[in-house]
């Protein structure tokens, strides 16, 4: 007989063995989601979707959006929505192309490719999408003029103010060790993409144990052991996946044949070495980590939730909504120049029309990944996933050959969908 019979208790269930998961079901609705797309493209491909180029490229293509998706998140929870983070890139970006091409080299006297180019450019265009960020945020929270209204016209104005930074020019070719932050030009390599991976899964492991233990000690419920062990297991494969699927992207042998040559040596033959982990997806890590600190861990992000969910109360709880308002809007702001430096990275030099609609898929992103329009509900690792969704979509249908109008025209259908999805959801969770 088995124990649970002796025991006189009923055998687990696959319902209730699935609820000792206590996995989030928004989230597993995507993750579900977002598996099926990849097979659909796939299949439809002849299996060309799901090769560790197509997937390399796939994440540095969506590292711009997800990070500003990550800021999107705490403007939508305060119940704003910001039309301008396109515009306010394509400003941060020509602000950051000038400085590296124009101010240190002439201004300040600094050589071609000088290692202080990359620190000054990057701080200088994230101090101006701070400052630009705030500004709109004081529109906003202290002269009450509606978010709707501040960035939109900071979608037309931001566009066309980089216009003049650069003369309608495109400004390249970029600093060296700026564009390495773009992708296929920086990466860590097989070797320590392997020892962050590692890195990353005791981190996460720990992570786990330290709430697990947090938990027992204040006296709530923990999950059963084995659930730990199903939900570590599924993590650690999940990061080192996809560390071994980014370094069997092996570089082109030409390409490593000129990198030896730089370094005086010889390519030694039958040689062949994989990109590893792009330092873009790094910089991405590093938001993701530190805007789920925020949000979780810091009063700011306990205030953005607070007043998102109720504004009244928080005011009269004592709240400064609108320095609040301030606060988020320059977070956005920083994180657009954070965007827009990884977006003129990647493509090597800055144009006039980088970041154009890329207001449209941080949104669709954020909503997608089950931020509440209605405010007060939003996850950081949800907006990264949505903008995941949101670029597979995109990147499968050109592989396809689907003509750009039409996949514009798909992903407004998804957007839609998805809202109308978060809507039942929630009525019927009650949240």
């Amino acid at each position: 007989m088995s124990d649970s019979a002796l025991s006189g208790s009923p055998a687990p269930t696959a319902r209730t063995m699935f609820a000792a998961l206590q996995l989030d079901t928004r989230l597993l609705g995507m993750i579900g989601a977002f598996v099926v797309l990849c097979l659909a493209f796939n299949v439809v491909t002849d299996g060309a979707f799901l090769t560790p180029r197509n997937i390399f490229n796939l994440t540095i293509q969506t590292v711009s959006v997800a990070i500003m998706a990550t800021g999107m998140v705490f403007i939508i929870v305060t119940r704003h929505i910001d039309l301008s983070v396109g515009s306010l890139l394509a400003t941060c970006s020509a602000i950051m192309a000038m400085t590296q091409t124009v101010v240190t080299p002439e201004w300040l006297g600094l050589g071609l490719n000088h290692p202080l180019t990359l620190p000054i450019t990057i701080l200088v265009g994230v101090v101006a999408g701070v400052l630009i960020g705030a500004f709109h945020g004081w529109l906003v929270g202290y002269l009450a003029i509606p978010a709707f209204i501040v960035t939109l016209g900071g979608l037309l104005v931001w566009r066309n103010v980089a216009w003049f930074i650069t003369n309608g020019q495109t400004i390249g070719p970029l600093d060296a060790n700026f564009t390495k932050i773009g992708g296929i030009g920086g990466t860590m390599g097989e070797t320590w993409s392997w020892v962050f991976g590692i890195v990353a899964v005791l981190a996460a492991l720990s992570l786990q144990y330290v709430a697990r233990r947090r938990r027992a000690a204040h006296g709530f419920p923990v999950k059963p052991f084995w659930a730990e062990l199903t939900i570590s297991g599924l993590v650690s494969a999940s990061i080192l996946g996809f560390v071994a699927t980014l370094n069997a992207y092996e570089i082109p042998e030409r390409r490593l044949e000129r990198m030896f040559e730089a370094r005086g040596e010889t390519l030694p033959d039958g040689m062949t070495m994989g990109y590893g982990i792009p330092f873009s997806v790094l910089l991405l890590i590093a938001v993701a980590v530190i805007m789920t600190l925020v949000a979780q861990r810091t009063r700011l992000g306990r205030y953005v939730f607070a007043a998102g969910g109720n504004p009244d109360a928080a005011e009269l709880s004592g709240i400064n909504t609108r320095f609040l308002t301030v606060k988020v809007f320059a977070i956005m702001g920083g994180l657009c120049a954070l965007a827009g430096a990884v977006a003129s990275a990647r493509l090597g030099f800055s144009t006039n029309d980088i970041g154009t609609l890329d207001e449209l898929r941080v949104i669709a992103a954020a909503v997608i990944g089950g931020t509440a329009l209605s405010g007060g509900i939003g996850t950081i690792y949800g907006a990264i996933l949505g903008a995941l969704i949101m670029q597979s979509l995109q990147s499968g249908m050109a592989m396809v050959g689907v003509d750009a109008p039409l996949q514009n025209i798909v992903v407004g259908v998804v957007l839609v969908i998805a809202v109308l999805i978060d809507i039942i959801y929630r009525k019927r969770t009650g949240e």
